[in-house]
């Protein structure tokens, strides 16, 4: 809130500030939910933990994390499941793919979106343990793409700790404050808040610009704030 104020009316008012008025006026923010998910499976292969919860990069594509999370639909028994990958340079998703069935399909296809938007890119690849990462299939995408394979140790949810973050934020900022009764309005909303979460929402740690404002000035140096 107080870097949307700032950036806006071009002002520099402080956190308490700003926190005192929403105080007064009795606006309040959502907080995300924390909760930990880990499903045994029998993998073909396993990765080591490359990544150690390093998240620092210092250019675009140099580390790539990746997860899928599940939507429900009110009042059916079907799914919506959204694959995305996400850039720890400047926290943007770079690709994503949503589909009714989580499988190694879903995950592909992700994988090879991401190659088309940002052809020539070797980064560390990232993910848990699910059956689709630790396929030989995946292992092969990865060496025929150049890439470090590396995965969060067993349980170890922190190990992916930015990707859970921005399923914590999507969920907490547009899924939990709507009810979705069809595949198609669900899957528009989740489109609009990536793009909004890419192109439009402000981010401290990005010294308040958005993720592809950030992704610009690194191509762009010359135009670096």
């Amino acid at each position: 809130m107080t870097m949307y104020i700032n950036r806006l009316n071009h002002v520099h008012y402080s956190e308490n500030y700003i926190h005192r008025l929403m105080r007064k006026m009795r606006i309040k923010s959502r907080i995300r939910k924390k909760h930990t998910l880990y499903v045994k499976t029998k993998p073909e292969q396993v990765g080591a933990n490359v990544l150690h919860r390093n998240f620092h990069s210092d250019y675009p594509n140099q580390k790539w994390l990746n997860d899928i999370t599940e939507f429900k639909i009110v009042g059916q028994r079907q799914k919506l499941y959204l694959s995305a990958i996400f850039d720890t340079f400047d926290r943007s998703i770079v690709a994503y793919k949503i589909g009714e069935h989580n499988n190694n399909k879903l995950v592909l296809e992700t994988f090879d979106e991401a190659l088309k938007q940002n052809p020539g890119a070797h980064p560390i690849f990232h993910s848990d343990r699910g059956f689709q990462y630790t396929s030989k299939i995946f292992k092969l995408k990865l060496d025929q793409a150049g890439m470090v394979q590396s995965m969060s140790r067993v349980g170890k949810c922190i190990d992916n700790g930015p990707m859970e973050a921005f399923w914590g934020s999507l969920k907490a900022e547009m899924y939990y404050l709507n009810r979705f009764y069809s595949s198609k309005e669900l899957i528009a909303s989740i489109e609009r808040y990536i793009f909004f979460y890419n192109n439009e929402r402000l981010q401290k740690n990005l010294k308040s610009m958005t993720p592809n404002e950030m992704r610009y000035h690194a191509y762009c140096p010359v135009l670096n704030l």
